[in-house]
């Protein structure tokens, strides 16, 4: 196995581009189905402060992939099916 995996690059963008975007996807989630709702008081500033820890939870795991264009593939998944899930719970709890 080589020292140096040329693939390191590919996998901190993944992780760092859809990454952020997966644990926006997911703070949105906790906001509209977590307790309370959307409309919950003082839920709004620990929504905000959620995304940062996701998100760097999810850059970190990213490097457990084989390669970049697996990392890729599933956090690009990953965030289709949030933004989806995101998207239905937007419009069954109204």
């Amino acid at each position: 196995m080589p020292a140096f995996r040329n693939d390191w690059i590919a996998k901190s963008l993944a992780g760092t581009l859809l990454g952020f975007a997966l644990a926006v996807a997911i703070s949105g989630l906790f906001a509209w189905v977590g307790p309370g709702g959307i409309a919950a008081v003082n839920k709004y500033q620990m929504i905000m402060w959620l995304v940062v820890p996701l998100w760097l939870g999810i850059l970190s795991a990213c490097f457990l992939f084989r390669d970049g264009l697996r990392a890729w593939i599933w956090l690009g998944g990953a965030c289709a099916l949030a933004y989806a899930g995101l998207f239905i719970g937007r419009h069954l709890t109204r």
